[in-house]
């Protein structure tokens, strides 16, 4: 039995309700569910956690996935709070040990101090931005990615946590120009094509 831990980040903030993250996680659900020995937790971010039940759910998972909006280019306020609770909780109790590094020789082995090493996560994104705002010369984010760039800390910091990275899936243009069910069937084939490769990897294992 394969264990998979859904995180919820959106939230209801201004003019935003969550909707589009939600619709993303009910998707998720749904394609995770036809899968055989596949058990899934889901984490609404907010709808309130308690901190230790969640340390609880990371050690538990064998697999992470969060779905986040972009606000202002960075994670929404309640799922970096959520990050920064959670994450502070588990020291020690299964998240993280240390940053890695020792006394004797502090100049090294920084951020290897994590303890959810064999786990894996995914992440995926939601966008005002075109996707050509990352792609094309002369646009925003100068040809730098979404994971090469205002997501660069968000994987150091899974990877901090020993956490190793599955490939990232992004909505773009979902506020001026959403095709929320042509999105959804990509998104579905994404991980379909993941998961069907992840658990035929760890059969092939057994």
């Amino acid at each position: 039995m394969k264990k998979v831990l859904i995180i919820n980040g959106g939230q209801n903030f201004g003019h935003s309700g969550g909707k589009y993250n939600a619709t993303i996680a009910e998707n998720t659900l749904d394609v995770l569910r036809t899968f055989e020995n596949v058990d899934v937790k889901i984490t609404n971010v907010n709808e309130g956690y308690d901190k230790n039940e969640e340390v609880a759910k990371f050690v538990w998972a064998d697999y992470i996935i969060y779905h986040t909006p972009i606000w202002w280019f960075q994670l929404p306020n309640g799922l970096k709070k959520y990050i920064d609770e959670v994450f502070t909780a588990g020291h020690a109790k299964g998240i993280y040990m240390s940053d890695g590094r020792t006394s004797d020789n502090p100049e090294i082995n920084y951020g290897t101090g994590g303890m959810l090493g064999g786990r894996k996560y995914m992440v995926t994104t939601s966008w005002n931005a075109p996707e050509t705002a990352f792609k094309l010369p002369g646009e925003f984010f100068n040809e730098t990615s979404v994971d090469d760039g205002p997501l660069f800390g968000f994987h150091r910091m899974n990877a901090f946590v020993s956490l190793k990275k599955l490939e990232s899936f992004h909505f773009h243009d979902v506020e001026k120009n959403a095709n929320v069910e042509r999105d959804m069937k990509l998104y579905r084939e994404h991980l379909v094509k993941v998961f069907e490769k992840e658990l035929q990897t760890q059969y092939l294992i057994l």
